[in-house]
């Protein structure tokens, strides 16, 4: 991703005296050309270096061999994290970035981008994930994090659209769905009241204004338990519904990648009947029926009572559905 490139070509000139197009190509392992077009990009987003010509020339910074990125602004160094935190997995290289952007940064912009960076989680996704949730709508809240203000969303929710004043406090990642950890503010102060934070989808996100209003997490809120919480909780939701299933050994994978983390091993040695044993959740027993419906070849429910039941009126339905010699049904008006 170029972001990270511009990250590293600055690195690389802060700890150098000058550097050419051709060394920070081998650097970044890229042509000569688009070492030389990242250079210009940084010089015309406000970074202070220039190009010296001819022999022994190369890019420099003003001012000496070293800079703490003083060329950039506040708005501009919070844009180049985001991206880097909005790209792709977090592996390694990606979060030695991050890490080495916030430690060059001036004081007066460090603060801001370490809530950026520290308020970012990238997690294991909840069974099969949407498309990404636009960038606009996930830089304008870490913008909002780093600023310590106040949001304004307009959600479409459960019970339809309602707008929702809060404090954004993690944005996370289930694979590539994100949501949001946002609370309201504690009366009287401008801390959020984590006893009221919930978690929001992303995506449902139709309209987002940044409020003039500050807006803080609490001292000493950790990111990392609250996400973990959160997760925790919507799991119980999802798994509120759970059915005991004989599975067939060689069906067991595709179960648990079919069910994720609502599907539990019991007994992996196979049963007298050569089956495994099997939890699985899902939020509610008709759903769960529906889900299991199309494993009935490979897995049999035994239990509860409920999901067996479920599973049966379902069956019934299809019978009733397709018990004719094909030809379409007739529906009369009423």
């Amino acid at each position: 991703m170029r972001a990270d490139r511009l990250i590293q070509a600055l690195l690389l000139l802060q700890g150098r005296p000058q550097i050419t197009a051709a060394e920070l190509a081998e650097e970044l392992e890229v042509s000569v050309p688009t070492a030389r077009r990242d250079l210009e990009a940084l010089a015309m987003s406000g970074v202070p270096i220039y190009p010296t010509r001819g022999r022994g020339g190369g890019w420099r910074l003003v001012g000496g061999a070293r800079t703490d990125l003083t060329g950039l602004t506040e708005g501009e160094v919070t844009s180049l994290l985001i991206g880097l935190s909005q790209s792709g997995h977090a592996d390694p290289e990606r979060i030695a970035a991050v890490r080495k952007l916030v430690r060059a940064m001036p004081a007066p912009f460090r603060e801001g981008a370490q809530r950026v960076a520290a308020s970012t989680v990238r997690d294991a996704p909840w069974g099969e994930v949407a498309d990404e949730a636009t960038s606009t709508t996930v830089a304008a809240l870490q913008r909002a994090i780093a600023g310590q203000r106040r949001v304004h969303v307009d959600y479409e929710g459960s019970l339809g659209r309602v707008g929702i004043e809060l404090v954004p406090l993690v944005i996370g990642n289930r694979g590539s769905r994100q949501y949001l950890l946002g609370a309201p503010v504690q009366d009287g102060t401008d801390a959020a009241d984590v006893e009221r934070l919930r978690m929001y989808r992303i995506d449902r996100v139709r309209e987002l204004r940044l409020l003039p209003e500050p807006g803080r997490a609490p001292d000493g809120f950790d990111v990392a338990a609250a996400w973990a919480r959160m997760v925790a909780r919507v799991e119980d939701l999802r798994g509120a519904a759970r059915a005991l299933v004989r599975v067939e050994p060689w069906a067991v994978r595709a179960l648990q990648d079919r069910f994720g983390a609502q599907a539990f091993v019991l007994e992996a040695e196979p049963d007298d009947d050569g089956r495994a044993l099997m939890e699985v959740r899902a939020h509610r027993v008709d759903a769960l029926a529906e889900q299991l419906a199309g494993w009935a070849g490979v897995a049999e429910a035994v239990g509860p009572p409920e999901v067996r039941a479920a599973l049966r009126e379902l069956g019934e339905r299809i019978i009733a559905l397709y018990q004719s010699d094909g030809a379409p049904r007739t529906r009369h008006p009423l």
